[in-house]
C-alpha cells in the first residue's frame, strides 16, 4: 500500500512514495540523470555487437564461427575494433551508475553499490580488452577474465539484492538464472575458443564466444531498461507533483 510522508516543506520537495520507489526526496534529485545513464547499458552492446558485425564483413577471410572478436582488434583496421572495445565498455560503465541510482531508491545505498562495483568489472574488463589486444597478452587476459567471468557472482548478487524490492523482483529472479547460465556458456567458451582448448578443432570458438558476450550484455540491457523505466515513473511523478 502507498504511503505519503508530509513534511513543513512539502511544496518543495518530492513526495516520499514507499511503494513507487521513493524513499527519500534526496534519491530522486536528478532523475533525467539516472534516466540518461541507464540508457548506456542498452547503447554500448548495441555498439558492440554492431562493430564486430560490421568490422568482420569488411575483414577478408574473417570466419565469425571460428575466430575471436579480438582478432578483429589487429591489423590495418584493429584501431576500430579497439575504439568499439573501450566505447561500449565506457557506455556500460555509465549505464551501471544509472542501474545503481534507480537500485538504491528501491533496494538501499549500501546494497545497490555493492551490486554495482561487481556489474561494473564486466565492462570495465571490456576496456582493458579494447587497450590491451591478442599480442599484449597478459593485460588481454586479464581483461577477457573481468569480462567473462565477474558477471557469474555479479549476476547472483545483484539477483539476491534486487529480489528484495517488487519493482525488481521478477528480474532479480532472472539474474539467479543468468548466473550459472553464464558459467556455462564460460566453460563452453574455454573449451572451444582459446588456443590449444580441448575442442578447438570444432571452429566454433568464435560462436561460443558471441553466445557468452550477447548472453551478458542482453542483462545489462535488460537492467537498463527497467532502470530508465523507473526513471520516466519518478519524473512524471515529479511533474505532477510540482504541478498540483
Amino acid at each position: 500500500m502507498n504511503t505519503v510522508s508530509h513534511h513543513s516543506n512539502d511544496h518543495a520537495t518530492t513526495p516520499a512514495l514507499s511503494g513507487e520507489g521513493f524513499t527519500t526526496p534526496a534519491a530522486q534529485a536528478t532523475p533525467s540523470a539516472t534516466w540518461w545513464l541507464a540508457l548506456g547499458a542498452v547503447a554500448g552492446p548495441v555498439l558492440f555487437v554492431l562493430a564486430w558485425l560490421v568490422l568482420g564483413e569488411l575483414s577478408p577471410g574473417y570466419s565469425p564461427l571460428r575466430q575471436q572478436i579480438s582478432d578483429l582488434a589487429l591489423g590495418a583496421d584493429g584501431l576500430f575494433m579497439g575504439a568499439a572495445f573501450v566505447l561500449s565498455g565506457l557506455l556500460l560503465l555509465a549505464g551501471v551508475v544509472g542501474i545503481f541510482q534507480a537500485m538504491r531508491a528501491d533496494v538501499g545505498t549500501a546494497a545497490s553499490f555493492i551490486s554495482a562495483i561487481l556489474l561494473a568489472l564486466s565492462p570495465l574488463g571490456g576496456v582493458v580488452v579494447g587497450v590491451f589486444n591478442e599480442t599484449a597478452v597478459a593485460g588481454h587476459v586479464t581483461g577477457a577474465m573481468l569480462a567473462f567471468l565477474t558477471p557469474i557472482v555479479s549476476f547472483l548478487v545483484t539477483g539476491l539484492v534486487l529480489r528484495r524490492s517488487p519493482h525488481w523482483r521478477r528480474i532479480g529472479s532472472w539474474l539467479l538464472l543468468a548466473s550459472p547460465l553464464t558459467l556455462v556458456l564460460v566453460f563452453v567458451f574455454l573449451q572451444t575458443g582459446p588456443p590449444g582448448a580441448p575442442l578447438a578443432a570444432t571452429g566454433l570458438g568464435g560462436l561460443a564466444e558471441r553466445a557468452l558476450i550477447v548472453e551478458i550484455h542482453a542483462w545489462f540491457v535488460a537492467l537498463g531498461a527497467l532502470a530508465f523505466r523507473r526513471a520516466s515513473r519518478w519524473a512524471t511523478r515529479r511533474i505532477r507533483s510540482e504541478a498540483s
